[in-house]
């Protein structure tokens, strides 16, 4: 690599391997550039993308948002803001220090029925933490914490409470009850999930509450998806854009939208989709905490365009968003979710096996089986797709064959 190459920006960098994925010469990409504008650009444009790209000037905040568009992205993915990472701390010294008191004290508190606003301040702390660990923590485990604390929310909205005080119970239980049954899902437990889902559903209708009636229907959303139901998948994400309409949780359902589409073969409504969802992430503020598992973080958008560029065969592009999502995903990348690694090796994989190279596609699709953490239902989805591509382009070679073998002992409930 040259010298030159070696000291650009990440984000200059990232134009050239985004424009050179799309098979587009500078001049393209300036004319993608200007059908994104709502009114006429200057001329000279093909000169100031060469000096971004050689990270001459950095684009200013009208041109951003316009690069973002046409290169199918959005702004903080490829022009992301430096944030310092919190020290990592466990959930009593955090909880201890926002609110003066630990969970002894708070369990005591719930006990008590003692629903002052400290409290319940603690008892959403306590939901939020359960949530940003969803990707790392050991998700029995997890699921064990998660029920004790549904049930004890779930024996205070059975006392009276003021009419606020209800309100934000219903709240905990339901992101409590969404996280039940998400864990659930990835152990393999279908049955147990759906009857998790519905309640919830129940009580983000009770509560009033789109986010969390929004991410019902994502979760049935999604488990249509791993279950191969497409029709079912749009259906549910239509209904779920129309509980919770300009939310975080309305771009994940464009995106299952998306791959469903992309699953039945239809590519413009796979475009339609993903645009609508990114358009929509773009507009929305960066989140407090992006590892909250009921929190779409602007890192994620290239997450689902991956997938769907895998299915309708952009290898280009969906190996350059695999190797982006690979990059955020070790100790300092922006979204440290092994599950999305995974899924990015499959991708990286696939994009082998179709340049026939039985060797890099073994070596990326075993790391996406090695991790600890998974999801069962949607990794043996895209696992699957990996293994009838390894079984059609190498019959004959045992190596090939053995893969879904192994994915099938991965992926076993638990």
């Amino acid at each position: 690599m040259p010298d030159d190459q070696r000291e650009r920006p990440e984000w200059a960098s990232r134009l050239r391997r985004a424009r050179d994925a799309r098979g587009w010469s500078q001049g393209d990409a300036v004319r993608a550039l200007r059908t994104h504008a709502g009114s006429p650009l200057p001329d000279g444009l093909t000169d100031q993308w060469k000096r971004w790209e050689r990270g001459r000037n950095r684009p200013d905040e009208f041109y951003r948002p316009l690069i973002a568009a046409a290169l199918g992205t959005v702004v903080e993915s490829l022009f992301p803001e430096e944030r310092p990472r919190p020290p990592e701390r466990n959930t009593e010294d955090l909880l201890l220090a926002r609110s003066g008191m630990g969970t002894d004290e708070l369990v005591e508190r719930l006990r008590r029925s003692a629903l002052d606003t400290a409290t319940l301040d603690a008892l959403a702390f306590t939901v939020e933490q359960f949530c940003c660990g969803y990707a790392r923590r050991d998700p029995l485990d997890l699921l064990s914490e998660t029920r004790r604390w549904l049930s004890r929310v779930a024996g205070l909205l059975e006392r009276r409470t003021t009419f606020a005080e209800h309100r934000d119970l219903l709240d905990a239980a339901g992101q409590l009850t969404l996280l039940a049954g998400c864990l659930e899902y990835d152990a393999g437990r279908a049955g147990p999930a759906e009857a998790t889902r519905r309640a919830a559903l129940a009580l983000g209708t009770e509560a009033g509450n789109p986010q969390v009636t929004g991410w019902a229907h994502e979760m049935r959303a999604w488990f249509a998806l791993t279950g191969g139901r497409h029709r079912e998948v749009i259906d549910a994400a239509h209904a779920g854009q129309d509980a919770a309409p300009g939310r975080s949780v309305a771009v994940q359902l464009h995106a299952q939208e998306a791959k469903a589409w992309a699953r039945i073969g239809d590519r413009r409504n796979v475009h339609t989709a993903l645009e609508q969802g990114r358009s929509l992430l773009d507009a929305l503020p960066a989140p407090d905490r992006p590892d909250h598992h009921f929190v779409v973080d602007p890192q994620k958008y290239d997450f689902y365009a991956m997938d769907c560029h895998r299915l309708i065969g952009d290898d280009a592009l969906a190996g350059l968003l695999a190797t982006e999502v690979l990059r955020r995903s070790g100790p300092d990348g922006c979204a440290p979710s092994p599950m999305r690694a995974a899924e990015a090796e499959i991708t990286l994989a696939v994009v082998a096996a179709r340049r026939d190279d039985l060797d890099a596609a073994l070596v990326h699709g075993t790391n996406a089986l090695d991790g600890a953490r998974r999801s069962a239902p949607s990794l043996r989805m895209v696992g699957t797709e990996l293994a009838t591509a390894l079984e059609d382009r190498f019959p004959v070679d045992s190596r090939a064959t053995d893969f879904r073998r192994v994915l099938d002992e991965v992926t076993a409930p638990v």
